[in-house]
């Protein structure tokens, strides 16, 4: 119970994003004997299973950070078969799933966080109110691309600048509204499911959210959230189902969000193992 408030209190008080800077810095190392060490040293230390990686030699990466955010073998993934199922978006383990209750959002340990804290904007907060969410914590010995759970038209996103907590589970469990006062990139889509919004959320020593469609998402100098309209885009940016959208460098969080009466989502275990491209859930027929 000490350490771990100790641990907590170390949350409040470390300077996240001067860490997160030089994270930045050391994971993009290109001097082959440091970033060779690094991959080496972190891949025995997390257990990673490199014969599903896109290569397992330590050479094929530029660095750190790109062996981080790597692919994988064709194959390694496979999404359900059954067209109308959901899919998980990210490799990882269960956070929450479930209903959101009006505009709650369950974190953990009693403590939720609302629609418009998490969506950064009253804008979009009506489509999923009373829908269902799931969350997913990508630990570091996972895959990092975070991929479509259905097909979808992105709409806009929304890059919102803040905190870099943890995303461990202790963080998670001890932290009010986590995930809303996290840096996150918030990216809503028309799909098969209706109203659909992929988030990704920033945490300590996340050196940077990239986008297949925008690149690098960073924050910006003046400290405020970003809006960008794709409504009009031509030709519209269309993600098939199972799609990479994005990814983490190094390891945070995946939030999805539906709306009511659209998808039933299936029961998990807090803390359950998943994989990218199993059944999160099914569309329901409208």
């Amino acid at each position: 119970m000490i350490l771990r408030r100790l641990y907590l209190l170390l949350q409040h008080s470390l300077p996240h994003k001067a860490l997160t800077r030089l994270a930045l810095h050391l994971t993009r190392i290109r001097w082959r004997p440091v970033k060779n060490w690094q991959i080496r040293r972190f891949a025995k230390r997390f257990r990673i299973d490199l014969d599903e990686a896109e290569s397992a030699d330590p050479n094929h990466y530029e660095s750190f950070d790109a062996f981080f955010a790597r692919a994988l073998k064709p194959g390694a993934r496979m999404p359900d078969p059954d067209p109308a199922a959901v899919l998980l978006p990210a490799d990882g383990r269960i956070s929450a799933v479930g209903r959101i209750e009006s505009d709650r959002i369950f974190q953990a340990k009693g403590r939720s966080f609302s629609l418009r804290e998490l969506l950064g904007d009253d804008s979009r907060v009506a489509d999923f109110v009373d829908g269902s969410f799931a969350t997913v914590y990508l630990q570091p010995r996972n895959y990092h691309r975070v991929h479509m759970p259905v097909a979808g038209r992105l709409l806009e996103t929304l890059y919102v600048p803040g905190r870099l907590y943890s995303v461990a589970p202790v963080t998670v469990g001890g932290v009010q509204r986590l995930f809303a006062r996290n840096e996150r990139l918030i990216c809503h889509f028309d799909s098969p499911a209706g109203p659909m919004a992929l988030i990704l959320v920033g945490a300590m020593l996340v050196a940077g959210i990239e986008t297949v469609w925008g690149g690098m998402e960073t924050e910006h100098a003046d400290g405020k959230p970003e809006r960008k309209d794709y409504r009009d885009r031509q030709p519209a940016i269309r993600l098939d189902r199972f799609d990479e959208a994005g990814r983490f460098h190094m390891g945070s969080t995946a939030i999805v969000l539906f709306a009511r009466d659209r998808v039933a989502l299936d029961a998990f275990d807090p803390g359950q193992s998943v994989k990218v491209g199993e059944r999160l859930g099914t569309i329901l027929p409208t």
